[in-house]
């Protein structure tokens, strides 16, 4: 990992990722490369509870690298190479949506494009009341190929995504935040306290706790899964399995919590 394009904290369980590539974090294969590299890191932690997810720059991060896209794109025969880096973005997206523990997004600037669908994969999302969330692909003639026309759908339904991604409209974050598309819009000066209040309160709560819970709803969406089976499995295994979950279940039994 280039220290030039992430740079990594940990506190008590956060493992905070601040994105540091000039000019607009753009998603090209030395950032994919860097964030799998630190999942990679985090998957193999089994003290890591928290992904608190941030930019050092103006913007949260403006999307493809359009020099790439530009490289790709030059000969009309040679598209695949563009589906291929936008595959890449869709795994390491998939990646972080996935993580058995809480993921945040502080969104400080633009989150355009891939920035918003990367932001789109995080658990929750905390962008300032200024910043300008967008997925304007349509307006290149495009759509949103990284995960935006299925993660937005599902997040804030049908009517809220084609608002957004036929109209190739940008909101502020306190727009985001009264469309679903965000949880939290504070005003920019507080911004990253709010982050990283949720972010220290999320790693209080048991990583296994969490990541249950994330695979239950994710059952939820999907057919072929019985969420309601798997809820009584990941609680059979939090008792059996997990003495963090005992010792809490007991001290709440025994008056203590």
């Amino acid at each position: 990992m280039r220290e030039a394009i992430l740079q990594l904290q940990r506190r008590d369980g956060v493992v905070e990722v601040t994105m540091v590539s000039p000019p607009v974090n753009a998603l090209g294969t030395g950032l994919i490369a860097a964030l799998h590299q630190i999942l990679d890191r985090i998957t193999a932690d089994g003290t890591a509870r928290v992904l608190h997810l941030k930019s050092a720059l103006k913007v949260f991060c403006a999307g493809a690298d359009l020099a790439e896209m530009r490289a790709n794109l030059a000969d009309p025969s040679c598209v695949d190479a563009q589906i291929d880096a936008v595959r890449d973005i869709q795994a390491v997206l998939k990646r972080i949506e996935t993580l058995p523990m809480a993921t945040i997004a502080e969104v400080g600037g633009a989150a355009m494009g891939g920035g918003l669908e990367l932001a789109l994969a995080c658990d929750f999302r905390v962008a300032a009341a200024d910043a300008k969330l967008a997925l304007p692909e349509t307006n290149l003639g495009l759509i949103p190929g990284a995960g935006g026309t299925q993660r937005l759908t599902a997040l804030c339904g049908p009517a809220v995504a084609k608002r957004l991604i036929l109209g190739a409209e940008i909101l502020d974050g306190t727009t985001a935040a009264a469309l679903g598309v965000v949880h939290w819009a504070p005003p920019r000066p507080e911004l990253p306290n709010v982050a990283a209040a949720l972010a220290d309160r999320l790693a209080k709560l048991p990583r296994a706790a969490v990541a249950a819970a994330k695979a239950c709803i994710a059952a939820q969406a999907d057919p072929g899964r019985d969420g309601y089976e798997e809820e009584l499995q990941a609680t059979k295994r939090l008792l059996l399995d997990e003495p963090e979950t005992r010792d809490r279940v007991e001290a709440f039994l025994s008056g203590q919590r």
